[in-house]
């Protein structure tokens, strides 16, 4: 799920752009048909392409959500202004500047508290926006912030003056469980320590990054030389029955289960969140095998019986085992026959 976007997102976009859904999505790589299917998912690069695409037609890289249109190369320039900023505070001041002139409905702001940050929105006059605009909007923004000093900021609470969406698993995903809706104010609250991280970015790396944009924005940050990475390869590397507990881990790695810990954190993960993660890579490897019965997959990947791997499995999919494998493996195979 964390490397997939719901197809109630994709709903979302092309009601705001405005733009014939059946060009976008084919030009995009989206099977239109997934439309009419509430548990389909897109890949974060397929959504990645109905964004830039409608970027492209509109001139706008926000989906036509803002009477000002924020003009191609807008999302680069803020970027270049940023990353050559000494420290997260002064960056994001920078960013939140460019988009406070380039939007007219998101003027925000930084307020500073002795133990968090809350970027908040000056609107309070105005009659709220759909939730799909706000969380947009933070997708833009916190996603360059961990970008910038290269390691997940965890979000303490993200806070809407809209009414509740429909749909609401993703932003969980994306953000944090404490999303609260009908508020006074719409406000991302963070750690204040994360004021002072600093930024050491180079221009390769910002090249790489605006050229993978706007993928990387999509999913949780995850730093490429970070300590999860290391410990995600190291779980790939064994059967899920034989991961060994926190305390083995950290022995492995050659640090404090207390350090091990603390480094995940800063990194907005947790050795559960990795081996969810990884559990789910290889349920979807094994699963694209038919050989492999589900009693074998679910023992392979460590869980009791099949009807916990059934359960888990439809959480991160949307979709039964048996249902995954009748429209992709099935179809799979046919594509290569043909």
């Amino acid at each position: 799920m964390k490397d997939s976007i719901a197809i109630q997102l994709v709903r979302e976009a092309l009601r705001e752009c405005q733009l014939d859904p059946d060009m976008l999505l084919r030009e995009a790589g989206i099977d239109p048909a997934c439309l009419s299917d509430d548990t389909a998912r897109v890949s974060t690069q397929s959504y990645a392409n109905l964004w830039r695409t409608a970027s492209d037609r509109l001139d706008d890289e926000f989906f036509g959500m803002d009477p000002r249109p924020l003009r191609r190369g807008s999302f680069a320039f803020l970027c270049e202004a940023s990353f050559v900023q000494p420290t997260l505070g002064e960056g994001l001041e920078t960013a939140l500047g460019f988009l406070s002139l380039m939007l007219q409905g998101f003027d925000a702001h930084l307020v500073r508290h002795p133990t968090h940050i809350e970027i908040a929105l000056r609107e309070q006059h105005t009659t709220p926006k759909r939730a799909f605009a706000y969380f947009t909007y933070w997708m833009i923004v916190h996603g360059v912030a961990c970008w910038l000093v290269g390691r997940r900021i965890p979000i303490l609470a993200v806070e809407s003056r809209c009414s509740p969406p429909a749909f609401i698993e993703d932003y969980h995903v994306m953000f944090t469980r404490n999303l609260q809706f009908e508020c006074p104010t719409t406000r991302l609250m963070f750690a204040a320590q994360c004021l002072d991280y600093p930024i050491r970015r180079t221009p390769k790396e910002l090249q790489r990054f605006l050229a993978r944009a706007p993928a990387n924005i999509l999913v949780r940050y995850r730093a490429p030389d970070g300590l999860g990475r290391r410990i995600r390869q190291a779980l790939r590397e064994s059967p899920a029955a034989q991961w060994p507990p926190v305390e083995g881990l950290a022995g492995r790695f050659n640090t404090s289960v207390s350090t091990l810990r603390r480094r995940l954190a800063e990194e907005g993960q947790s050795y559960q969140t990795l081996k969810d993660g990884v559990r789910k890579e290889l349920a979807i490897t094994a699963m694209n095998d038919p050989r492999m019965t589900l009693e074998a997959i679910a023992e392979y990947l460590g869980f009791e019986d099949v009807s916990s791997f059934h359960k888990a499995f439809r959480k991160w999919t949307g979709k039964s085992p048996g249902h995954y494998r009748r429209f992709n493996v099935s179809s799979g195979q046919n594509d290569q026959r043909n």
